[in-house]
């Protein structure tokens, strides 16, 4: 889904309340603690997570799940093999209401990704 919002704090509140947006803020979480230098703001309608001109992350609730979008997974090492409970496309994660987080590998994979970031490496598309 798609919210024509120019403010993160305008884009959670125009969310349903219900598990997506319990996920989605689990999610934010995770983003902000592997990477406090990053500067969240909206692109494409959907959250995002950038630093400079690099968007590392986007955020999004959809109807039947919540998306992580991360460019190309397979730049981050063994990350199917970490995300293997989730569905994934080549850049979308997506976060189903079944998905308990806490007990996924998604906060190391997001960890991860920023630490190929912080390297220099490339995880975008």
């Amino acid at each position: 889904m798609q919210y024509d919002v120019k403010t993160p704090m305008e884009y959670l509140a125009k969310i349903d309340k219900d598990w997506r947006k319990d996920k989605l803020v689990e999610v934010r979480k995770m983003i902000k603690k592997h990477g406090p230098e990053l500067t969240e703001g909206i692109y494409c309608k959907m959250l995002s997570y950038t630093y400079e001109d690099n968007v590392i992350f986007c955020l999004n609730a959809q109807m039947a799940y919540v998306s992580l979008y991360v460019g190309n997974v397979d730049k981050v090492e063994n990350a199917r093999k970490q995300l293997n409970e989730f569905n994934i496309g080549k850049g979308c994660i997506r976060i189903k209401k079944s998905i308990d987080l806490q007990e996924s590998n998604l906060e190391n994979f997001i960890g991860n990704t920023i630490e190929v970031w912080r390297k220099g490496g490339e995880t975008d598309c």
